[in-house]
């Protein structure tokens, strides 16, 4: 009742009384009000668009009684490399954009924080915990030129590789892609030599030799066809060897520019929650991905805690790189990181 009495208010204010061809205008003018235009960079077939961004959008547009039309754009269709999607949302070329964060190194640095290796406990847990810190450490500083409706991480990162990963030696001078910088200083550390490229450009990678494996979470070697690309397979158990922040981030003016029964449908569906089930959804994915490799026949090593230890051994100078590296931008790395593992450890079951 609220929401049409607003809606009335609203056409009255249009003026009614002006006559019967008016209204009717008027009226036809609130059947869809605003068409947002919603860019990716993934195969529109891939999960993330089928089961987060289109459930997303689906609800937004029934939530508004079809009031917002949300234009779907897979595979960088508008144009421009998926690191530009940021400027794209920021610009207003298009109205939102989900994207990975380290697409574009240290402009984000807070949210590097839950990229940090053995940092993740599970994707839902993470993803909570990135969206509190996002509310109280970053909204009005790194993301101030952005409407962010959704933080999130995908589930595992693992070794997609030619040859079995089964120890760190096996990396040595292995080139393998890395998904964000902290990824990068890690393989560094493991001896690989690290090949920064979208995660749309691997299939071409390991075809064609540029690359001997990538760092990839299960969920997306499908759409990439990976196994079939590559037939080994390291997993970790415990804490994951890392995962990659992403964020669906709005056009400011654009959500300014919406009439406040509109912005709610859009914050009703951002926030906590939204992030929960993104992260969520996309780490359920990983199974029956992974059953796909095995059904191929493909190697998968699953390193055992003992192992591991060694990994995060090695992987330790990272945590004091990436805090010094805080400091010298004016950021406090140490109360950051603490304050990322207190809010992890709150949201892990």
């Amino acid at each position: 009742m609220h929401d049409t009495m607003k809606r009335w208010t609203r056409r009255a204010a249009l003026g009614i009384a002006a006559g019967a061809v008016s209204f009717g205008l008027a009226a036809g003018a609130y059947a869809q009000e605003v068409t947002l235009k919603l860019h990716q960079f993934l195969p529109a077939q891939a999960n993330v668009p089928k089961l987060v961004l289109d459930v997303w959008a689906d609800k937004v547009e029934a939530d508004s009684g079809g009031r917002i039309k949300v234009e779907r754009y897979a595979a960088m269709a508008l144009g421009g490399k998926p690191p530009e999607l940021m400027d794209q949302a920021k610009d207003g070329v298009v109205d939102i954009v989900w994207t990975v964060v380290g697409y574009t190194p240290g402009r984000f640095p807070r949210t590097e924080v839950f990229e940090l290796p053995f940092i993740m406990t599970n994707a839902e847990a993470v993803s909570r915990a990135y969206w509190e810190l996002f509310q109280s450490d970053m909204k009005d500083t790194e993301f101030a030129d952005l409407h962010i409706l959704g933080t999130w991480v995908h589930g595992p990162g693992i070794f997609h590789t030619r040859t079995p990963v089964k120890s760190i030696d096996d990396l040595k001078g292995m080139k393998i892609r890395g998904g964000s910088r902290t990824v990068n200083a890690l393989l560094e550390r493991l001896g690989a030599t690290p090949v920064g490229m979208p995660v749309t450009a691997i299939p071409e990678g390991l075809s064609k030799g540029v690359i001997d494996g990538t760092t990839i979470p299960w969920e997306v070697t499908t759409a990439l066809k990976v196994p079939e690309l590559v037939k080994n397979h390291t997993e970790f158990e415990g804490k994951a060897l890392y995962v990659l922040t992403f964020v669906l981030a709005m056009n400011k003016a654009k959500y300014e520019s919406l009439p406040d029964d509109l912005k709610k449908v859009i914050d009703d569906n951002s926030g906590m929650e939204f992030s929960a089930f993104a992260g969520m959804t996309q780490a359920g994915a990983d199974g029956p991905a992974r059953e796909a490799a095995v059904a191929a026949g493909n190697t998968i090593v699953t390193l055992p805690p003992e192992e591991v230890a060694k990994w995060r051994e090695v992987a330790q100078p990272i945590y004091d790189e990436w805090t010094a590296d805080m400091d010298s931008k004016g950021i406090d790395g140490k109360a950051l990181l603490a304050r990322a593992q207190d809010l992890i450890n709150k949201h892990t079951k």
